[in-house]
């Protein structure tokens, strides 16, 4: 394809995957925390979508990015905009899968909990998640990606780390599913401020054609 790799913090993201058709790279960035003055980087993530998502984003038409990447009713209808949405998720300080896994599962939950949805069908879909990264090690380069199909409130997700299979799982749990969406897509409140201002910048300009 000689297509030229977009580089998120030397991990390379190809700037188009095709699933059930091509999704464009459109989001970027990085998670990270800082502790006394260092900034330690855990992933790097690529945001791909279907380039109609733009449609179903008119209202905000003529909005510059960084107005965008304030509204989180913006990122609301992202998330729900009837189209598919890949997350691929590239680790960059090794950490257990168990880690990863309790992040995950405390961010699904308050989210959940605040919106009083959390019952025990959630609580099981949850569990069932966290025990799926319990026994993975997340080596540096490993990947995991979440694939939210257009009109499904499935996500499939897969990791992939040197040496081992690709391990699955299929979360068909709706209310769990949308949160999974919320932590990497909720703009104010979404796990990583890099990836939400750089989506809502090439928004910004994909309705400004």
């Amino acid at each position: 394809m000689g297509t030229e790799m977009v580089m998120v913090d030397e991990i390379p993201f190809p700037p188009q995957i095709t699933t059930t058709k091509p999704l464009s790279l459109l989001g970027y960035g990085i998670t990270d925390i800082e502790i006394h003055f260092l900034q330690i980087k855990f992933t790097a993530i690529g945001v791909y979508l279907e380039p109609e998502v733009a449609g179903h984003l008119q209202q905000w038409k003529g909005k510059p990015g960084n107005v965008l990447a304030e509204d989180d009713d913006f990122f609301e209808a992202l998330i729900n905009a009837p189209v598919e949405k890949f997350l691929r998720v590239v680790v960059i300080k090794e950490i257990k899968g168990s880690q990863y896994g309790v992040q995950l599962e405390s961010a699904v939950r308050d989210r959940l909990a605040a919106d009083d949805k959390y019952e025990e069908e959630e609580e099981e879909a949850l569990e069932k998640l966290v025990e799926f990264f319990q026994s993975k090690y997340f080596k540096k380069n490993s990947i995991i990606t979440y694939h939210f199909p257009a009109n499904s409130c499935t996500a499939e997700i897969a990791f992939t780390t040197e040496g081992k299979e690709e391990a699955k799982i299929k979360v068909e749990n709706a209310n769990v599913v949308e949160m999974i969406k919320k932590w990497y897509l909720g703009g104010t409140r979404g796990v990583s401020a890099t990836t939400i201002t750089s989506l809502a910048n090439a928004l910004s300009a994909q309705l400004c054609k």
